[in-house]
C-alpha cells in the first residue's frame, strides 16, 4: 500500500562515491561501538549494530558501478575496527568474511523478496504487514550465514565453541537488521520522495503535511515522548531495576496505534538503544543476569520484541487504513456508477429486463412496464402469455417456453423474435421485436437473461405497407409490358417489322427482369421472416432439377450439381429458396461458352457457425471484384453474353444478413471458376447434428 514513486535517475560515479565513503563513516561508528561491548573471554560484542548499518548500506549500493569499493570499504572497516579493539588477524578475517557474507545476503534477498520497495528496485516504503515478516525472515536468514562464519571462526582459533555466543549473534543481528534496517530503508525512501520531487514543491509537501496535523495530534506526540521517557527511566534507572521491562511495551502498541509509521520506527530505534546502554552500564531490570551472553541475549530479545511489536502494529493500522480508504472510494465510485447506469436504463426508451429461469425480474426499467402495458405494474415476475396478452405475428398465443429470454436460458445462445402486445392497457396492439441474451456469469449462483424490447409497430407497418406497394407497382408495371409482348407478337409477321420487333422483345425481357429483381430485392430487405426448419438437402436439388430441365430445353450445355452432406436450417424457406436459386443460377450462367457447367454444393462446420459452399467452373469474378459483387447494380461482366440488373447478388447479401450470416466470393482453389460461400451462425439452428467436412 506504499506510496509508488518513479525510480530516480542513476547517480553519477561521484555522487555514488560519496555515498560510499558517508556509509563507510557510519559503518565506523557503530562497528565501534559495537566493539565497545566485547564480551569476557569470546571476544564477541554484546551489540553490532553495524550489522544493520551493513545491511542498509549493500541494499542502498547493490546497482552501483562501484560496488567494488563499498565491499573493500566494508572489509576494511571490519578488518580495522576489530584488530585495533583486541581481536587478531585471523579472528578478525573471520569476522570480516561473516559481516560481508550477511550483508550480501540480505542485499540479495531484499532485491529477491521485496522488489517494489525502495533499494529492492522499486520505489515504495515499507508500509504493509507482508513486507515486515519477509523483512524479518530475510534479517534472520542473513544472521544465519554470518552465524556459520564469525562463531566457527572464534571455535577454529579459541578451540572453543559456544552455543550461548552463536545465539547472543543470532539475537543481536537479527534486532540490529531488522530495527536500523527498516529505519535506514524507511529514511532512504523519504529521501528518495523528496529529492525526486518538484524542487519547488518540496519544503510546501513538508509544511503541508504538518499543517494537516492537529493540534491535539502534535500534543500526543509530546505526551508519548514524555511518557516514554518517563517510563524507560523508571523502569532501566536503578541499579537493579524494576521488573518493568516489558509492560513498556504498552508504550510501543501506543505509538504504534496513533501515530506516524517513521516515528514509530525512531521510537522504537531510540528506547531500544536507550535500554541496551542502560543494561551496558549496569542499571535496568537486566543488569542484573550475571551471564554476560545470557545478559545480551535477553536485552536483544527485547529490543527485538520492541520493533517486531511496534512495526506490526503501525504497519497493521497503515494496512488497514489504506483498505479502509479504497473500500470507501470503490463503494462511492459503486455508488456513483449505479446512479448513473440506473440513469441511463430508466431513460432509455427501450425496455429493458433482466430475468431468470422462473421469471424473477432482477433489474426492469419503466420502458420495459409500459411497452408490456400496465398490467405489469406490481408483478415481480414474468407471466404467461394471456396475462399479457402476448401473440406470434400468426395471431397465435407465445407458447410456454418460447419466449425468447426462456429459449436463451435453454439454449445458452442469443433469440430474438416479433410479439404483438394486445392487452386493455395498450390502446391499440404494438408490435415489440424483442431480443435475449444470456448474460456470461451467475449472479448470487442464479443464471440470467438480459432482455430488450423495442417497438417496432410503425416500422413493421411500413415495411408491410412497402412490400405491398411493390407488388402493386409490380403489378401495374407488369400490365403494360404485358401488352407490349403482346403486340409485338403480332408484328412479328409484318415483314421489314423483325429486328424491330427483336429489339423490343429484348428490351422487354429486361425490364421484366428489372421489375421482378427489384421486387425480390424489396422482399428480402423488408419482408418478414417466417422462421421454420428448412432442410437444404431437398431444396436446393429441387432447384438443380429445375436447372437441369431449363438447359435441356434450350439446347443448352446440362450442368452438372453435385450435392455434399447439407444440413437443415432455421430460416425463411422462401428466402432460402431465392438464395440459392440465385446463387446457383450466376454459376451457371458465368460459364464460358461451350463449356458445361460443373457445380458442386456442400456445407461444413465452423465453430459456431455453419458454412454453405457452391463451388463452379465459370469465367470467375476480377480481380478487386469479389466485395463489389454483392453491391446493388454492380456488374463485374458487362459484355451481352452476360445479361443481368447487378441486383443477384446484392439480394443474396440482404437474405444472408437477415438470417444473421454472411455471404462472400473467392477464387475457386481447384481451378477456374468462383466459391460462393454462404455463413449462417449455429444460433439460428435447430438442436441436429451439424454436417461433416465434405472435400469438393
Amino acid at each position: 500500500m506504499g506510496i509508488g514513486l518513479a525510480p530516480a535517475p542513476r547517480l553519477g560515479v561521484r555522487a555514488e562515491a560519496l555515498r560510499s565513503a558517508a556509509f563507510a563513516v557510519l559503518y565506523l561508528v557503530a562497528a565501534y561501538v559495537g566493539r565497545l561491548t566485547v564480551m569476557d573471554h569470546t571476544n564477541l560484542s554484546l551489540i553490532w549494530p553495524a550489522a544493520g548499518v551493513a545491511a542498509v548500506w549493500f541494499v542502498a549500493q547493490r546497482r552501483s558501478r562501484l560496488f567494488a569499493l563499498d565491499v573493500a570499504l566494508l572489509a576494511a572497516v571490519t578488518m580495522a575496527i576489530n584488530t585495533a579493539t583486541g581481536a587478531s588477524a585471523g579472528l578478525a578475517g573471520f569476522f570480516v568474511l561473516a559481516n560481508l557474507a550477511q550483508a550480501a545476503v540480505f542485499a540479495w534477498l531484499f532485491g529477491r523478496w521485496l522488489p517494489q520497495l525502495w533499494g529492492g528496485g522499486g520505489a515504495e516504503a515499507i508500509s504493509r504487514l507482508p513486507h515486515l515478516w519477509r523483512l524479518l525472515s530475510i534479517s534472520a536468514i542473513s544472521t544465519a550465514v554470518g552465524a556459520l562464519i564469525g562463531p566457527t571462526g572464534l571455535w577454529l582459533i579459541t578451540g572453543n565453541y559456544s552455543v550461548a555466543a552463536t545465539a547472543v549473534w543470532l539475537t543481536r543481528n537479527t534486532a540490529s537488521m531488522l530495527l536500523i534496517g527498516a529505519a535506514g530503508l524507511r529514511i532512504g525512501f523519504l529521501l528518495h520522495r523528496y529529492w525526486t520531487g518538484n524542487p519547488g514543491r518540496r519544503r510546501a509537501a513538508l509544511c503541508e503535511a504538518w499543517q494537516r496535523t492537529s493540534w491535539s495530534h502534535r500534543a500526543e506526540y509530546v505526551a508519548l515522548l514524555v511518557v516514554s521517557v518517563t517510563a524507560y527511566s523508571v523502569a532501566f534507572g536503578f541499579r537493579h531495576g524494576l521488573p518493568l521491562a516489558f509492560p513498556l511495551l504498552v508504550v510501543t502498541v501506543w505509538a504504534g496505534l496513533r501515530l506516524h509509521t517513521t516515528f514509530v520506527i525512531v521510537h522504537d530505534l531510540l528506547f531500544g538503544s536507550l535500554a541496551v546502554i542502560f543494561t551496558l552500564h549496569g542499571d535496568g531490570p537486566f543488569a542484573s543476569i550475571p551471564s554476560h551472553p545470557a545478559r545480551a541475549l535477553v536485552v536483544q530479545l527485547f529490543v527485538g520484541v520492541v520493533a517486531v511489536v511496534g512495526l506490526a502494529v503501525a504497519l497493521g493500522r497503515d494496512e488497514r487504513t489504506h483498505l479502509v480508504d479504497d473500500l470507501r472510494t470503490a463503494r462511492r465510485e459503486a455508488t456513483d456508477q449505479a446512479e448513473m447506469l440506473r440513469t441511463v436504463v430508466d431513460s432509455m426508451t427501450e425496455g429493458l429486463a433482466v430475468i431468470d429461469a422462473e421469471g424473477r425480474f432482477l433489474l426492469r426499467n419503466p420502458a420495459a412496464r409500459d411497452l408490456l402495458g400496465g398490467v405489469t405494474s406490481g408483478s415481480d415476475r414474468m407471466r404467461e402469455s394471456a396475462f399479457y396478452g402476448l401473440y406470434r405475428t400468426d395471431g397465435t398465443l407465445v407458447p410456454d417456453g418460447e419466449f425468447p429470454y426462456q429459449r436463451a436460458l435453454a439454449t445458452g445462445e442469443p433469440h430474438a423474435m416479433d410479439i404483438v402486445v394486445r392487452n386493455p392497457s395498450v390502446p391499440q396492439s404494438r408490435t415489440l421485436a424483442v431480443h435475449a441474451t444470456l448474460m456470461p456469469n451467475k449472479i448470487n449462483g442464479i443464471r440470467y437473461a438480459v432482455t430488450v424490447f423495442s417497438d417496432v409497430t410503425a416500422e413493421r407497418r411500413r415495411r408491410d405497407e412497402l412490400t405491398a406497394f411493390a407488388g402493386v407497382v409490380a403489378h401495374d408495371l407488369n400490365n403494360p409490358l404485358t401488352t407490349v409482348e403482346g403486340w409485338s407478337e403480332e408484328l412479328i409477321d409484318v415483314p421489314g417489322a423483325g429486328p424491330a420487333v427483336t429489339r423490343i422483345r429484348r428490351a422487354s425481357a429486361r425490364m421484366r427482369n428489372l421489375i421482378n429483381d427489384l421486387l425480390n430485392y424489396t422482399t428480402a430487405r423488408d419482408g418478414r421472416l417466417e422462421l421454420t426448419d428448412v432442410d437444404l438437402s431437398p431444396l436446393i436439388t429441387d432447384i438443380a432439377a429445375a436447372r437441369v430441365d431449363q438447359a435441356e430445353s434450350t439446347g443448352a450445355p446440362v450442368p452438372r450439381i453435385t450435392l455434399g452432406s447439407l444440413p437443415v436450417v432455421r430460416a425463411d424457406e422462401a428466402l432460402m429458396r431465392q438464395l440459392f436459386e440465385n446463387v446457383i443460377g450466376n454459376a451457371i450462367k458465368y460459364t464460358a461458352p461451350g463449356v458445361v457447367p460443373r457445380l458442386t454444393v456442400y456445407a461444413t462446420a465452423d465453430g459456431d457457425d455453419i458454412r454453405v459452399c457452391v463451388a463452379d467452373n465459370g469465367i470467375g469474378i476480377p480481380a478487386g471484384q469479389h466485395a463489389a459483387v454483392f453491391e446493388n447494380f454492380h456488374r463485374a461482366h458487362r459484355t451481352s453474353d452476360y445479361a443481368g440488373t447487378g441486383l443477384g447478388l446484392a439480394i443474396c447479401k440482404r437474405i444472408t444478413e437477415r438470417h444473421g450470416g454472411t455471404i462472400t466470393a473467392a477464387d475457386n482453389p481447384s481451378g477456374a471458376g468462383t466459391v460462393v460461400t454462404i455463413t449462417i451462425p449455429l444460433a439460428t439452428q435447430p438442436s441436429r447434428p451439424r454436417p461433416a467436412p465434405l472435400t469438393a
